[in-house]
C-alpha cells in the first residue's frame, strides 16, 4: 500500500501525491537502507523516546525534539486520539533501540516543522532508523514535500512489510492514506471467529459378537396315555352292575353279545 503525499508538516496528514528521484546507489547500505549524507549530518545524544517517531535529544548542550522524516507511527500520546494498535510497540522499540545512544541526524530540505521540532532522518551505527520502523511494520510512509529524498526506497520497504502482513499491516484496512483507522480494528474484533477444526474422532471399537444362543432343549415326546384295555370280560350283567359299569354300549370295554341279549347294542340296560 502506498501512502499519498500532502503539502503539510509531519504533524498533519498527507493528501496529495508527490514525486521524487530514486535513491542513488551510493546512498544505500544494509539491504537498501540509506546512509547519512556527510554534508547534512550532525551527531546528537538521544535522551528519550517521545513516541515511536519522535525523540528528545541533546544537541550542542541543548535539548531538542526530533520528528523523524517520511514516516508515521500509530499514536500513543495524541491529545485527541486514543492509543492506537502498534503505537505502543513502535514507541517501545524506539525507546529500547535509541535511548542513551549517540545517533546521527540528517536533514532533508525543511529544518523544522510548525511545532519547532527538528525534521530528521535518524541513523544508528550507519543504518537509518526511520527505514527500520518501516521494515518491521511499525510505521507507514508519510510524505510531506519538499522533504522526499528517500520516498521511493521507503515505499519499497513499506510494500515488503505490507506483503508480509507485519505489524500495522496485519489488521485489514487499518492503515489509510491519512493515518490509522481505529474502526477497522473494531470491525475485525466483531468478525465471528472461525472455530478450529476438530480432530476426527477415533473409530469406536466394534462390539464383540453376541454369543450364539444355546438351542432350546428338545422336549421329550409326549407319552400317550395308555388306552384302556379291551380285554375286560364280565361274567354277567350282575357283575357289570356291581361294578357300576352298566349299561355297556357296543364298543365299550367288556361289552359282549352274550350280555346284549336283545342285540340292540346296549348290554345290561335293565
Amino acid at each position: 500500500m502506498c501512502v499519498a503525499a500532502v503539502n503539510a508538516p509531519p504533524s498533519e496528514k498527507p493528501m496529495a501525491a508527490a514525486t521524487t528521484e530514486s535513491v542513488q546507489p551510493e546512498q544505500v547500505k544494509q539491504a537498501g537502507v540509506p546512509e547519512p549524507v556527510n554534508n547534512t549530518q550532525i551527531t546528537a545524544k538521544v535522551l528519550r523516546a517521545v513516541d515511536g517517531d519522535a525523540l528528545e535529544v541533546e544537541l550542542d548542550g541543548k535539548k531538542e525534539t526530533v520528528r523523524m522524516l517520511l514516516i508515521d507511527t500509530a499514536e500513543t500520546k495524541h491529545p485527541d486520539k486514543p492509543v492506537q494498535p502498534f503505537g505502543p510497540e513502535a514507541a517501545a522499540f524506539t525507546k529500547e533501540t535509541l535511548e542513551g545512544k549517540e545517533a546521527t541526524l540528517e536533514k532533508d530540505v525543511t529544518e523544522r516543522d510548525k511545532y519547532g521540532r527538528l525534521l530528521m532522518y535518524v541513523y544508528l551505527d550507519g543504518k537509518m532508523f526511520n527505514a527500520t520502523l518501516l521494515e518491521k511494520g511499525l510505521a507507514r510512509v508519510a510524505v510531506y514535500p519538499p522533504d522526499v529524498k528517500y520516498v521511493d526506497r521507503f515505499r519499497e520497504l513499506q510494500t515488503q512489510a505490507q506483503t508480509a502482513k507485519l505489524g500495522i499491516w496485519s489488521i485489514e484496512n487499518y492503515v489509510t492514506e491519512t493515518g490509522y483507522d481505529e474502526t477497522a480494528v473494531k470491525k475485525e474484533e466483531q468478525q465471528p471467529q472461525v472455530a478450529p477444526a476438530q480432530p476426527e474422532p477415533e473409530p469406536k471399537p466394534e462390539p464383540e459378537p453376541k454369543p450364539e444362543p444355546k438351542p432350546a432343549p428338545v422336549a421329550p415326546p409326549v407319552q400317550e396315555a395308555p388306552k384302556p384295555s379291551t380285554n375286560i370280560v364280565y361274567k354277567n350283567c350282575t357283575e357289570v352292575k356291581s361294578l357300576g359299569k352298566a349299561p355297556l354300549y357296543e364298543g365299550d370295554p367288556g361289552y359282549s353279545r352274550k350280555l346284549d341279549r336283545d342285540g340292540d347294542g346296549v348290554a345290561c340296560e335293565k
